[in-house]
């Protein structure tokens, strides 16, 4: 029994390391809008990191101004957009997994891009 517990000691850094959204990118200074074409997201990390990303190489780490509550991972973003950018201050809200009414307006934050660190 031992031997196994060792094993997923030693297995966990390497899966906390391949699941880095972060990992090989460096961040750059902070933009107040983002171009949506071409992105995937978003996807909700925890209740203060939500991300955009564009393929491999470039990630948009943004999150709520203030509290927004039912912001959690699993859960759906319902984004108000105007325009193919979407920008700080902009609204969304939440819709948790089994429920269909969404939670009261959130907004975002400003978004700091992540590119692949030069070599």
């Amino acid at each position: 029994m031992i031997r196994p517990l060792a094993l997923v000691a030693l297995a966990l850094p390497l899966l906390a390391a391949k699941s880095d959204p972060f990992a090989g990118l460096v961040a750059q200074p902070p933009v107040d809008c983002i171009s949506l074409s071409n992105n995937d997201g978003p996807s909700v990390i925890d209740g203060q990191t939500i991300l955009y990303r564009r393929g491999a190489g470039r990630v948009w780490r943004t999150g709520p101004v203030g509290a927004c509550p039912s912001l959690a991972p699993l859960t759906t973003l319902v984004v108000e957009v105007y325009g193919g950018q979407l920008c700080r201050n902009d609204r969304f809200r939440v819709i948790t997994p089994g429920m269909s009414i969404p939670s009261a307006y959130c907004r975002f934050d400003r978004f700091t891009p992540y590119v692949k660190a030069a070599k």
